[in-house]
């Protein structure tokens, strides 16, 4: 069994390649609408994101270490990876309707949710003020939505589904925490869900053309660069530092969007999306102070 390397205290380093990694899944939200856009089915392109996710994972780690094919916890991490293979498929789908800030901002909500599944699934206590935090959070979704406006979209129940697997995906992240290798979870993530998408995108496959083929050869470069990318920073600082750092997509969707797509933002995207990020640092911000409360000494009683 592969053995995950120790904990090193290198933030700034950890902060830059968390930064990094949000950059890869910009590129790797902005290829896929490229290419689905371009004529491709979304499946086929979730499907050349995943293998070239795993021929980069296998290149980097299966060629060095074969131990990494192997899982200490085989179960957890297949439902884990059919997670991810879910919300991509789901964030992929809606992509193809809506406009990248928007899908963006909506799974913003992510640590949201992530709070309310923490109760039950790993037995957090979560206070008050995070349950308040968690339904102004809300309120931003619905902000961005506009479930009772003419620019509302069926597609967005898509994204608010991949938003949940997403979710679920990071609760057995943290479930797998200490227990897996980072070179396993890259390996078996990648690895399942290209198994899993090649009998329905093999027999109808679609070669890109001309300018496609740029984000066609790179998307999976991109997925693979930014787990890495994540994963290394998580273990070179901690992840109460990192969180934040995810919300700077919102500003390089914007980008993308403009450039790329010739999209702009709309006020309730922007102003929704305000009210998501208050939230979710809000929360991140409590789970600091909690944490720092259990793990400060408690002075001797005389």
């Amino acid at each position: 069994m592969a053995e995950a390397k120790p904990r090193e205290e290198r933030t700034a380093l950890g902060v830059a390649l968390m930064a990094l990694a949000v950059v890869f899944f910009t590129c790797i939200d902005s290829s896929a609408k490229w290419l689905i856009l371009g004529g491709l089915a979304a499946l086929q392109v979730v499907f050349v994101r995943y293998a070239g996710h795993f021929l980069v994972a296998v290149t980097v780690y299966g060629l060095r270490d074969r131990t990494a094919f192997r899982s200490n916890a085989p179960g957890k991490q297949l439902l884990r990876s059919f997670f991810l293979l879910g919300s991509t498929v789901l964030n992929f789908s809606a992509l193809q309707y809506l406009p990248i800030t928007v899908t963006t901002t909506i799974m913003f909500a992510g640590p949201i949710v992530i709070t309310l599944l923490a109760i039950p699934i790993l037995g957090e206590q979560v206070g008050l003020r995070r349950l308040i935090a968690v339904c102004v959070g809300f309120v931003g979704v619905l902000v961005v939505m506009q479930p009772w406006g003419a620019d509302f979209h069926p597609a967005m129940f898509l994204t608010l589904a991949a938003l949940c697997f997403a979710s679920f995906y990071f609760i057995m992240t943290r479930m797998l925490s200490g227990v897996e290798a980072n070179s396993t979870q890259q390996i078996w993530s990648s690895g399942i869900a290209a198994a899993a998408l090649a009998p329905f995108v093999l027999g109808n496959w679609t070669w890109p053309t001309g300018t496609d083929w740029i984000p066609f050869l790179l998307i999976g470069g991109f997925g693979a660069g930014g787990h890495i990318c994540a994963t290394t920073a998580h273990r070179l600082a901690d992840a109460s530092i990192l969180a934040p750092v995810i919300y700077i997509q919102i500003f390089l969707a914007a980008i993308a969007g403009v450039l790329l797509f010739d999209t702009w933002p709309t006020v309730w995207t922007l102003g929704g999306g305000l009210i998501i990020v208050a939230s979710g640092l809000y929360i991140w911000q409590r789970e600091r102070a909690v944490r720092g409360k259990v793990r400060r000494p408690v002075p001797a009683t005389r």
